[in-house]
């Protein structure tokens, strides 16, 4: 199981966004051009982006992509799914037939691990990826145990 480069690239573009959407929309020439993703991929994925209500286009000279919601609103489990992307780690796709139409043995364990993924990117905002970007030190997410929900921890 991993992430494919559409949901890395999404979450990428996304940020790139968030870091520069402040003075004015920020065109996908930008974001291609400071992240090295090719304009036409960010296209795809900003057309389901937009279609998921995660940004919205501004037409005209000066345009470009803003985020419709605020940073801490938006989370990388948003993102992804908006995208498309699936994060399975299961052999069959989630459709319990990995062995002979039925689920194998460790069909559970893998099913339990895509829920506490999506658990886990559910908890991380866009603001706390900004926050790291901003601040320039590395941001460890945990997950709190009387909560269940991530904690963001900035490191020394």
């Amino acid at each position: 199981m991993r992430l494919t480069t559409k949901g890395r690239f999404a979450v990428t573009a996304m940020l790139d966004l968030a870091l520069n959407e402040e003075e004015k929309p920020v065109t996908l020439a930008g974001i291609s051009e400071r992240q090295g993703i090719s304009l036409s991929y960010l296209e795809q994925l900003f057309s389901r982006l937009r279609r998921n209500g995660l940004v919205k286009s501004v037409r005209g000279p000066g345009g470009g992509y803003r985020l419709t919601k605020n940073h801490h609103e938006i989370s990388v489990s948003d993102i992804i799914t908006a995208v498309d992307e699936l994060i399975d780690a299961t052999q069959c796709g989630g459709k319990e037939n990995c062995h002979e139409g039925k689920p194998c043995m460790t069909h559970d364990l893998w099913s339990s691990l895509n829920a506490k993924i999506l658990e886990y990117l559910s908890g991380v905002a866009l603001s706390d990826l900004v926050a790291s970007q901003r601040e320039g030190k590395e941001i460890r997410f945990t997950v709190r145990r009387e909560t269940s929900r991530p904690a963001v921890q900035v490191a020394a």
